[in-house]
């Protein structure tokens, strides 16, 4: 028998919530130790399931079952393929950075560790269902604890209000796309809810161009797809840091996933009658994310419509249908996790220290906080897709499938490389190598030791993925190819 290593990564972290619930609220100390033991424990389980996943046999691999309601054909049924290993291990990076850049939280630790929990639980959860009724079960126990972490812990200014805006947004998107999965599963004739059963339905073209519009859109709102995005920027600006992390670093790839996972997947051909329509969305995602960036003078608002820029390039790559796009979504996927995360912890250090987050007031921070500028940099050549690392290796091949598909929108989508690079300086100019104001030079400090070891673990990453493709691309590669048999080889 098997190590059922995918279901203790997925209930480590609610088993550790309901862990700190009962231990005293005045333990602060071993209430932050405990959470650092889970989040390294899913850390080393999930390295350990990414480098063991053979990419050679490909497949759904490590898979476990267990008929849960089998009159309703319902199962825990879970499993790892090329495309969401490197997922899993992106969202035990990000728990883990995520709880090293908490360290300082004074304010009712014990819950805020417990909620964050709950919320890695449910996005572990989405990545590894191989059932649709299990989907949205982990689906909506990782969307319902951001409203409390927000609410409670975020932002005092916009909190209430982004907290419920981003909760608006995304339970009125799942339930979109719920009406769309019942409509498959009732279609079906299978009775069953399992994914891979799903998959050999024989849907109707009339059935699929009518019902991937909601499965797919109503996922792709918690991916930031435009015109549903303008709730991401508030909420990543209203979380505290680490919900910051996990809000642009995995629950947006969550929903991007989900809608390849359900939309494209289960419904082929549904995806080519609509994805000519998705492409052009993606695009003013893509274009207008950047050009908003570059007018923000709050520095966590520049990263959440950066953020929302770079994932209109994973929807980008899906639309295209083919290898070249979808590979380079797939490793997007995982290099924009990484970078955002990188990108607010920095904000958070900066607003810790300096208490506000205006970029005309900041400068001069690469004098006290060296490292933190360092890691930045590392951020932004991502951020502008340079060669070297992990944004190359995943912007290049989704170009190539956009050109493959129309060369003018390729051409079009380019601009958003050139304004990327012109926000991403400015800043690096501005708040690091500007002269800081004399009213920061006595109380501006260096970050402490687990920030530093955030930092560096997170920038190494990004490198590593660019210098060696290798690790990566192959992996996904052998992903890609379910889908596109499913897609009749297109």
């Amino acid at each position: 028998m098997q190590f059922p290593v995918i279901s203790v990564i997925v209930f480590t972290p609610i088993i550790t919530s309901l862990l700190l619930l009962i231990m005293p609220g005045n333990r602060k100390t071993e209430i932050r130790v405990t959470s650092l033991g889970a989040a390294a424990l899913d850390l080393s389980l999930s390295i350990w399931l990414y480098f063991s996943y053979n990419v050679s046999a490909g497949g759904y691999q490590f898979v476990e079952q267990y008929n849960w309601l089998p009159q309703f054909g319902i199962s825990y049924h879970v499993g790892v393929d090329g495309l969401n290993t490197p997922l899993v291990l992106l969202t035990g990076v990000v728990m883990f950075t995520g709880v090293l850049i908490s360290w300082g939280v004074d304010d009712r630790p014990r819950e805020f560790f417990a909620f964050l929990f709950i919320l890695a639980t449910g996005v572990f959860g989405v990545f590894v269902s191989l059932d649709l009724f299990m989907l949205f079960f982990f689906y909506e126990i990782a969307v319902f604890p951001m409203y409390l972490l927000i609410s409670t812990w975020g932002w005092k200014v916009t909190r209430e209000y982004a907290a419920m805006k981003l909760t608006l947004y995304l339970f009125i998107g799942s339930v979109v796309a719920l009406i769309g999965a019942l409509a498959m599963y009732f279609n079906s004739g299978l009775g069953s809810f399992d994914l891979i059963t799903l998959e050999t339905a024989n849907f109707s073209v009339g059935f699929q161009r009518f019902w991937f519009p909601f499965v797919f859109i109503g996922f792709a709102v918690l991916g930031g797809l435009f015109p549903f995005h303008n709730w991401s920027p508030d909420g990543h600006v209203a979380a505290p840091t680490a919900v910051s992390m996990f809000h642009a670093g995995v629950l947006m790839k969550l929903g991007a996933f989900a809608s390849l996972r359900i939309g494209i997947m289960l419904l082929p051909e549904g995806a080519k009658f609509w994805m000519p329509t998705i492409i052009l969305l993606t695009l003013v995602n893509v274009v207008y994310g950047a050009f908003i960036a570059s007018v923000q003078t709050d520095f966590k608002y520049v990263v959440g419509f950066s953020s929302v820029s770079h994932m209109g390039l994973v929807a980008m790559g899906f639309a295209t249908l083919n290898r070249e796009g979808l590979i380079g979504s797939g490793v997007q996927m995982f290099s924009h996790g990484v970078m955002t995360a990188l990108f607010f912890a920095v904000v958070g250090m900066i607003y810790d220290r300096a208490h506000t987050r205006q970029i005309p007031e900041l400068g001069g921070f690469a004098k006290k906080m060296p490292l933190v500028a360092v890691a930045f940099i590392v951020g932004g050549l991502v951020s502008m897709g340079m060669p070297g690392f992990s944004g190359f290796v995943a912007e290049f091949p989704i170009f190539m499938g956009v050109w493959e598909f129309k060369p003018w929108i390729a051409i079009v989508g380019a601009i958003s490389i050139v304004i990327t690079a012109s926000y991403i300086i400015r800043i690096i100019s501005s708040v690091f190598f500007g002269k800081m104001p004399e009213s920061y030079a006595d109380h501006i400090t260096d970050v402490k030791v687990l920030d530093k070891v955030a930092l560096i673990f997170l920038s190494v990453l990004l490198i590593v993925i660019g210098v060696f493709p290798s690790i990566m691309v192959p992996m996904v590669e052998s992903g890609v190819e379910n889908i596109l048999r499913l897609l009749g080889g297109a």
